[in-house]
């Protein structure tokens, strides 16, 4: 017969948010438009066929769908048991990358490891498991965490470890998520300010030191000044860019009819696919698509703080964490689409084409939808 503790694993789950599961895959579908749209050209010329990425693209969203759906039947509680090893797990990974014959290079970074049918950029299962081992490390130690300055500094800590890997293969743009969503946490779970400023402000240093001493980061700041300087040279993605939201006027050219993507914006169904979709659905659809990923985010720190009120900790820190990072790429990404930040390389989350961030993305979105069908089913007791 069962016990009393088994049966209360057993029971029925609670609807997720409907709202926030059915933002995610609108954002999702549009994506695989717009990924089929801005890859025509560049899929024949490179491919012999138009829809190729596309349809690797569908491919990517049905595992990535596969990955959310299982991530959503998992316990909370099995990811707060696992953190330290799936942890553990991706700094492997991190390592493995950076091995000659191992790691794949493309464009001078060594950021992914070949696994024949399909490339794993390592770095975006670093995304999420930073959040899972986070999340766990301020159940454990949240009083420590909120009153004094070891418990702030031991997760950064395991960020600088992190960082030591990512810039050697480099990995920037990655970086600089991962340290911005970790302070974001910590500071949602109670961090003192004066030490969150203390160490903010020791942070913004560092990544600025980081950004200066290379050569191509002080080129790609200074090209925001004024990309139009060198718009042949080092301004001409950003200039290409702009022109394509200038072509989009307020209604677009029509869905497929962009001109920016015939070879002239490159990346255009990777970093800058929302160019593309600016030139092609106008500022309307600029405008929805931005409503949509606003009420991901907002909906998703509003699971997190249902969870939180609930006295379910890590459900709620493991939530905000994941909806930290995909909002900041989803941000860093616009304004690198704008011309107020300088290229990264991150993706635009559930839009871009590429297989890796859009199946931890998704898989994210299942956690988080777990949890709010935990959340649910508590408020029902």
């Amino acid at each position: 017969m069962m016990g009393r503790s088994q049966w209360h694993t057993l029971r029925p789950l609670g609807q997720p948010d409907l709202g926030f599961v059915l933002t995610g895959l609108t954002l999702a579908l549009l994506g695989l438009l717009m990924v089929a749209s801005s890859s025509i050209e560049v899929a024949f010329d490179r491919h012999g066929s138009p829809f190729s990425f596309a349809i690797k693209h569908g491919i990517f969203l049905v595992i990535a769908l596969g990955a959310g759906a299982i991530t959503f039947m998992v316990p909370t509680k099995w990811w707060y048991r696992s953190a330290t090893l799936f942890l553990v797990f991706s700094l492997v990974l991190l390592a493995l990358v950076l091995i000659p014959g191992i790691g794949l290079e493309v464009k001078g970074a060594r950021r992914w490891l070949d696994l024949g049918v399909i490339n794993l950029q390592p770095s975006e299962v670093a995304k999420f498991t930073m959040m899972l081992y986070l999340a766990a490390y301020l159940v454990r130690r949240l009083e420590e965490v909120r009153t004094q300055f070891m418990g702030f500094l031991k997760p950064m800590a395991v960020v600088g470890l992190i960082a030591a890997l990512l810039l050697a293969e480099p990995d920037f743009g990655t970086l600089m998520l991962i340290v911005l969503a970790v302070m974001g946490v910590l500071l949602l779970a109670g961090a003192p300010f004066n030490q969150y400023l203390m160490i903010g402000a020791a942070v913004v240093v560092g990544l600025a030191a980081l950004a200066i001493i290379e050569p191509y980061r002080i080129q790609r700041f200074n090209v925001l000044l004024d990309p139009w300087d060198d718009r042949l040279g080092a301004g001409y993605q950003i200039t290409q860019a702009l022109l394509a939201f200038g072509r989009g006027g307020w209604f677009g050219l029509g869905l497929g009819n962009s001109v920016q993507k015939l070879f002239y914006l490159p990346e255009a169904h990777t970093d800058f696919v929302f160019a593309i979709l600016a030139e092609e659905l106008g500022l309307i659809g600029a405008l929805s698509t931005l409503g949509l990923m606003s009420i991901l985010v907002w909906r998703g720190l509003l699971i997190g703080r249902r969870a939180e009120r609930d006295g379910r900790h890590f459900a709620a820190y493991l939530c905000y964490g994941l909806v930290l990072i995909i909002g900041l790429q989803m941000l860093v990404n616009l304004a690198v689409n704008v011309g107020i930040a300088p290229t990264t390389g991150l993706t635009l989350p559930l839009m871009s084409y590429g297989g890796s961030s859009l199946v931890v993305t998704m898989a994210s979105l299942g956690v988080i939808a777990r949890i709010s069908a935990d959340s649910i089913r508590e408020g029902r007791r």
